[in-house]
């Protein structure tokens, strides 16, 4: 739709950072899309923020420097930001607003698509299924990721998330993929240009940004435009995953400065805070986002989610994980204790959840006995962390030689099967895990069949 120029002769009010006050001079809607055009002729993208019966104001997704009142133009479109998205996606980079910052051209547009998303019916979403290998062993065997579903991983300050994230890009896969049919869609909101830049070298380097399509905020680049990163990310996900057929992998890092900017913003338009500072539609706005991963009937591809975020003083009561946890569909806790031994990926097992995790995994999905292993190593750790605890006081010759063996079982499953310097397939990662419950004794394996004992123990396990 063509844009209708307005000049800002005599309507301008004021500019306040990345908001622009306007006299209202014509009919316009929320989020409509705006050009402003300065004294150098160059177009700043922007959109309505807030309109009444007198005033508009137009959030500028760019720098406003240079930007004066006089001889400032704004170009209003009745119809809100759009993104043109294509299969040429694929391999690009871009910014927080879409455009391409690979040096490449710009990506021939099949299709101009909004980018707060379309609502899904309810009633045409499918339950998530299939499983999604990210070569992560705790996330693999003990807590799955299936296709369509939402899964955040709660992170902490100096925690190596990013690391993480750039892993499970690279390395993520579907069981049984024949040809082109997985993709990556990496978002990087907030990051500073050195872990913009490791991010993009990975990918590079590993051969991954092929099926890859990365969008990059950097730190000082607009907190408004931070609130369209994900936004822009997701359209080209849906793109790739309901156009295209494809099963899209969404992995978002950090939404914690999401959530700030979120915050920053609210303030500036003078709103009146809630919890913590935060805006009491914080819970919408983050549902708006998360809840178009899924899967829809009838169409071929998925899109799933894996958003990471850093909890601040790693309170995991924070709004910002304390909401997200009730939008999505379980967690992977980051552990801090267990990075300070050097145990990497430092994933906390107890407290993480997949609550999707039966509707991927088992006979037809991974492996049969995958349900029951995963099973019985949550519950042989849970014991061996209650009996460190009885050791703390106690010490560790008063314990029964089975509490021992929990003890040993628990060291080992930690600095074995939790900690991994290269990743691991789903059979390697099994394999492990029958290997440490050899060192149980067989009435202490509630959680497995007497068939599935004989199987990988031999019938003389005592």
């Amino acid at each position: 739709m063509p844009f209708a120029e307005l000049s800002l002769a005599g309507a301008a009010r004021r500019l306040e950072g990345p908001l622009l006050f306007l006299e209202r001079k014509v009919r316009v809607g929320l989020n409509s899309a705006v050009e402003v055009i300065g004294p150098d002729g160059q177009p700043r993208v922007g959109r309505v923020a807030l309109v009444d019966e007198q005033r508009m104001v137009v959030e500028v997704l760019e720098s406003t420097t240079g930007l004066g009142l006089a001889d400032t133009r704004v170009r209003l479109q009745d119809a809100p930001l759009a993104f043109g998205v294509g299969p040429g996606m694929l391999g690009r980079i871009f910014d927080s607003i879409g455009r391409p910052i690979d040096g490449g051209p710009p990506v021939p547009a099949r299709e101009f698509l909004p980018v707060s998303g379309w609502s899904i019916n309810p009633a045409a979403r499918a339950l998530p299924r299939d499983f999604i290998e990210t070569g992560v062993t705790t996330i693999d065997l003990m807590n799955s990721l299936v296709r369509g579903q939402k899964l955040p991983i709660f992170s902490g300050g100096g925690l190596p998330h990013d690391r993480m994230a750039t892993e499970i890009a690279r390395r993520a896969r579907l069981i049984g993929e024949e040809g082109g049919g997985f993709a990556v869609v990496f978002v990087g909101i907030g990051v500073s240009h050195d872990t913009a830049g490791g991010f993009r070298e990975a990918m590079e380097e590993s051969g991954a940004i092929s099926r890859t399509v990365m969008f990059l905020n950097r730190a000082d680049e607009p907190s408004a435009q931070r609130l369209l990163t994900p936004r822009y990310a997701l359209t080209a996900a849906e793109y790739l995953a309901f156009s295209e057929g494809l099963h899209v992998l969404v992995v978002m890092t950090d939404m914690t400065n999401y959530c700030e900017a979120l915050r920053e913003v609210s303030a500036s338009h003078g709103e009146v805070p809630s919890r913590k500072g935060y805006p009491g539609y914080m819970y919408s706005d983050l549902a708006s986002i998360y809840e178009r991963a899924g899967c829809i009937r009838g169409r071929s591809g998925t899109l799933t989610q894996l958003p990471i975020l850093t909890m601040p003083a790693d309170d995991i009561g924070h709004p910002i994980p304390d909401l997200t946890g009730y939008i999505t569909e379980g967690q992977i806790v980051l552990d801090r204790e267990l990075d300070r031994r050097g145990i990497y990926p430092p994933v906390r097992v107890l407290p993480s959840l997949s609550r999707l995790m039966s509707s991927g995994t088992g006979k037809g999905y991974t492996h049969e006995d995958h349900p029951a292993l995963s099973n019985q190593l949550f519950a042989a750790y849970a014991r061996a962390t209650r009996v460190r605890v009885l050791a703390s006081v106690m010490g560790a010759e008063g314990l029964t030689e089975t509490d021992r063996k929990f003890l040993d079982f628990g060291d080992a499953f930690e600095t074995r099967l939790v900690a991994q310097e290269a990743g691991r397939t789903l059979e390697a990662s099994m394999r492990l895990g029958w290997d440490l419950l050899r060192s149980l004794p067989r009435s202490e394996l509630t959680r497995l069949s007497r068939a599935q004992i004989e199987r990988y123990f031999g019938k003389g396990h005592a």
